[in-house]
């Protein structure tokens, strides 16, 4: 055997076939798949009053101002920012595996949803929201592959909201059609439910992210 030819042969023995990564699925990835879904079912049922300084209109109306005039107290519902929350802690594959997990669970076993449960709830207006919250992991976990700069976390953020309130909203019109109901129904509803909402979707859910990002180097995940 030439000396050419040995060098060849030694080449193919020493270079090993890359393997696939596939997703390590361990009893402590499995613990905290679930605790996330469950954290959905809490942010769920859960109210905050978030009370913040604001510019009333009667500023500029010249009626008589009182203290209680520049305060404003919104009610919120934090299941975008726990969405948002649990794409960034678990990634694309587990954290889309948890949000299915939390939407199975609401169609065939437990009443987990904010009006209840079944298959039936499929029917229900705000239930595009909830199918919502799978295109919106998928659209966010892939930005933040690039990095959890402050500037990712935004884009990643922007295109979950928009992406759930959006699938929400067009959701709701198809029923609303259906249904045989009026303009001004939809009109209302898209006030109410993604009027003002989105803004704070928008600011609570950046925070999620930044706290995300520090509890996956914290729990030190590889997924």
């Amino acid at each position: 055997m030439t000396e050419e030819a040995q060098i060849k042969r030694l080449r193919v023995r020493t270079v090993k076939p890359k393997k696939r990564k596939g997703v390590r699925l361990g009893v402590g990835s499995l613990v905290l798949l679930i605790f996330c879904s469950f954290l959905i079912v809490i942010a769920t049922f859960l109210q905050l009053d978030v009370t913040h300084f604001i510019i009333p209109s009667k500023l500029f109306t010249g009626e008589p101002l009182t203290i209680k005039d520049f305060i404003f107290t919104y009610k919120y519902i934090p299941q975008v920012p726990a969405i948002l929350f649990i794409t960034g802690l678990l990634g694309r594959r587990l954290g889309i595996t948890s949000i299915l997990l939390y939407i199975i669970t609401g169609l065939f076993f437990m009443p987990v949803f904010a009006l209840g449960g079944g298959w039936r709830y499929i029917f229900e207006f705000g239930f595009g929201y909830i199918i919502g919250y799978l295109p919106a992991a998928f659209a966010a976990s892939t930005i933040l592959k690039r990095g959890y700069s402050y500037k990712n976390t935004a884009k990643a953020v922007l295109a979950g909201v928009l992406t759930i309130h959006a699938t929400g909203v067009l959701y709701m019109i198809l029923l609303a059609f259906l249904k045989h109901m009026g303009l001004s129904f939809i009109f209302d509803w898209i006030i109410s439910q993604s009027g003002i909402k989105i803004l704070y979707d928008f600011v609570f859910s950046y925070l999620a992210v930044l706290v995300a990002k520090y509890a996956r180097i914290i729990l030190w995940l590889y997924l």
